[in-house]
């Protein structure tokens, strides 16, 4: 069974003491959320022991932004699977277009990192999308071909979350037409050998455009950046209808 999953990135937004305000006034904000809907949280690596803390108990699920693919050693600036399990991780953001565009992250790193998340008992959430420029020259469907086949040898399908994240729409308001998210979701799931993995929706995701992104038969959750730093925001996108 597909499950929905509204995830957020917080990237690099956040203190501690931040984290806990945010959550005092959205967690209250759950208790009419369908339970067939999972909720997650990807905030700093600073912020996860407070955030862990704070939701304990709760419905929402614990995530992390990045993981290294060995168990420790000398990464200056990286994190270990055993280090986020240890603060009750759950999932992991992998090969995020930040990552990639900023960062140097490429198909072969993303690779590993997806295995050693599952290694570590993570589910990761793989993102994958096509620049403005590659979607403007027809390539969309070769671009994410090419980044499934590289990013999923060796993957482990049954515990997999994928995000279509076309990197012309992410933070810059612009977000791709539903219909058309609808149908690059379903190019994705065609190729892939487990039909149950969710797929999100990622780019721009806002209050006011979660209800018709969520009518899609092939999209199953949402990867929001911008709009899940503020509670009420958030909570608005997690009880869509």
């Amino acid at each position: 069974m597909r499950k929905i999953l509204i995830a957020g990135n917080w990237k690099m937004f956040k203190t501690r003491a931040e984290a806990k305000e945010f959550l005092q006034t959205f967690l209250p904000e759950l208790e009419e959320t369908p339970e067939d809907r999972g909720v997650i949280l990807c905030p700093t690596f600073t912020a996860l022991g407070t955030m862990s803390k704070n939701l304990h108990g709760s419905r929402v699920r614990l995530g992390a932004q990045n993981v290294h693919w060995e168990l420790s050693g000398a990464y200056t600036g990286e994190i270990s699977g055993p280090m986020l399990a240890e603060f009750g991780v759950s999932y992991v953001i992998i090969g995020h277009s930040e990552r990639r565009q900023y960062f140097g992250e490429t198909d072969e790193t993303v690779n590993l990192r997806l295995k050693a998340a599952q290694k570590y008992g993570l589910t990761p959430i793989l993102c994958v999308g096509e620049t403005k420029a590659q979607r403007d020259a027809g390539e969309t469907e070769a671009i994410i071909s090419a980044q499934l086949t590289q990013d999923l040898v060796g993957v482990d399908q049954s515990n997999l979350v994928i995000a279509y994240e076309p990197i012309w729409a992410i933070g810059t308001g612009d977000t791709c037409d539903a219909q058309e998210a609808n149908r690059v979701i379903g190019v994705i799931r065609s190729q892939l050998t487990n039909p149950d993995v969710s797929i999100q929706y990622g780019g721009s995701v806002k209050p006011d455009n979660i209800d018709e992104i969520m009518a899609q038969p092939e999209i199953d959750g949402a990867l929001v950046g911008g709009a899940s730093l503020e509670s009420a925001s958030f909570a608005r996108i997690v009880n869509y209808q």
